[in-house]
């Protein structure tokens, strides 16, 4: 398979069914359009743009090699209003774990300022009405899931807009 010359990356943990089915479902019952083509997941590294594919992938899997398997619970919700319109699934367990992959694969050629601090987390809802972002806040606020992490999606930002998974990644063990 041939790398594109220039391609937004994006690297996530994929949430496991039925999880992602429930979360998606929810997302969609807040009014957030995107539930319908945004899988549940936990963002590691965010669109990001390279132009050497075959270094960029080299250097994710170097990483990935690196990191044990680890379990994630999700946990409650919590939101990044005012700041961003965000409200997510929070974890309860794997956050170290998480933040640890995203600090090793965004640096060599996935190097970038970010916006905002990293915060991994599950969104369910974005850009929805405060009436939507409400009843996100408040219906999950109970929700708890627990998986075991041994992947990551390795996703290319395809010329129709749609992100495609390009590579399945194995962490160690």
């Amino acid at each position: 398979m041939g790398a594109p010359a220039c391609t937004g990356v994006g690297i996530v943990i994929g949430v496991p069914e039925p999880m992602a089915t429930e979360l998606r479902r929810a997302r969609a019952s807040f009014g957030d359009p995107m539930a319908a083509i945004i899988p549940a997941h936990i963002t590691l590294v965010t669109a990001t743009e390279t132009d050497d594919w075959k270094t960029m992938a080299a250097h994710v899997r170097e990483v990935a090699k690196g990191h044990a398997a680890f379990d994630v619970t999700l946990r409650g919700t919590a939101s990044f209003r005012p700041v961003s319109p965000v409200v997510y699934v929070q974890l309860a367990q794997g956050y170290e774990e998480c933040t640890a992959l995203h600090q090793e694969m965004q640096s060599g050629p996935l190097a970038r300022d970010l916006p905002f601090p990293y915060h991994p987390h599950v969104t369910v809802a974005h850009d929805v009405s405060d009436a939507g972002m409400d009843r996100a806040m408040h219906s999950l606020r109970n929700y708890e899931a627990r998986f075991t992490v041994r992947t990551v999606g390795l996703y290319e930002h395809d010329v129709n807009g749609l992100w495609k998974m390009r590579e399945e990644v194995a962490l160690r063990g």
